[in-house]
């Protein structure tokens, strides 16, 4: 295996918060890949390496994931589409450790980071003090496992990050494109967008049979605040005002409670569908996602020696 020239992501921690901390007001993702790369002098050859099996440039990767795991670990975040700036302990960190962080600090914040686990969509720290077990003791199956978990919830949150990116429209044609991927329509010809202002809550129609006979009604909604009862509730009067039996609602951000509370009354007319929920059906089935490294992992065939 060749070894890379560029540092690993761990080594980028201090020169990311460094040069967030000198923007108070913020950087876009694309201009902070220039300035820690600068701030860190990588030579051509480091910036023009690339991952094998894709095009993307490996100091650009490394650099992004390194903005994940400080995300996780509380330090940056990002307020607005492609925009992410120091958080509160993020700045308290930088003002402490001017020069630098040492390695005991660099290896700290990366375990703070890897703890972040993911219970039922949404994301919660674990507690500090419990010592996580060390990668090296784990079985290979187990790291592998713990790897993919990682990149999968990198992935979700640059997916939502683009998402928050592109237009209103571009949403809804996406949502149309995922539910086609689960198999809703014969064929993509199936699929209207009819969002529009005054589209009386419907972003999109699905006909589940050749004839239109029965059809799904489609809501999305690319907010960042919470959706709420009101909300389920004006698209269930859509479907009654359609004299529509089946609706799906997805949002790139979260329901509240009354709002799952609400959709849980009528579950048999509404699917309400989060940010979360959403990422991990792209995911899964490869919408706006690519699938460029499958693993094949041996194991002794037990059976054919017992034979």
């Amino acid at each position: 295996m060749t070894v890379s020239a560029v540092p690993l992501p761990s080594a980028f921690f201090n020169a990311i918060l460094c040069q967030l901390g000198a923007r108070p007001d913020g950087v876009r993702r694309r201009e902070l890949y220039e300035l820690v790369a600068d701030a860190m002098a990588l030579s051509p050859m480091q910036r023009a390496e690339r991952l094998p099996s894709l095009t993307h440039l490996r100091y650009r990767h490394r650099i992004g994931w390194s903005m994940n795991l400080l995300k996780n670990s509380g330090l940056i975040d990002s307020p607005a589409p492609g925009f992410w700036r120091l958080t509160a302990p993020g700045t308290e960190l930088v003002a402490t450790y001017p020069n630098g962080f040492s390695e005991e600090m660099t290896r700290s914040i990366a375990r703070k980071a890897r703890a972040v686990v993911r219970v039922g969509g949404q994301e919660q720290n674990s507690d500090a003090e419990v010592e996580t077990e060390p990668s090296s003791q784990q079985p290979p199956e187990e790291r592998i496992d713990s790897a993919v978990d990682e990149v999968r919830s990198a992935v979700a949150t640059e997916l939502l990050e683009r998402i928050m990116q592109a237009s209103p429209a571009f949403f809804e044609a996406l949502v149309l494109d995922l539910l086609h991927a689960l198999g809703y329509g014969t064929t993509s010809d199936d699929l209207q967008h009819v969002g529009s202002p005054g589209d009386g809550g419907i972003d999109g129609v699905i006909s589940l049979d050749k004839l239109g006979f029965e059809k799904v009604f489609v809501q999305a909604k690319r907010w960042q605040g919470s959706v709420g009862r009101p909300d389920i509730q004006g698209f269930f009067g859509a479907l009654a005002g359609r004299r529509a039996k089946k609706g799906v609602f997805i949002t790139t951000s979260t329901f509240t409670k009354d709002a799952q509370e609400f959709a849980a009354q009528v579950s048999d007319s509404i699917v309400i569908i989060d940010g979360s929920r959403l990422t991990e059906l792209m995911i899964d089935h490869g919408v706006a996602v690519t699938h460029y490294r499958v693993i094949r992992l041996p194991r002794v065939d037990g059976d054919y020696f017992d034979a």
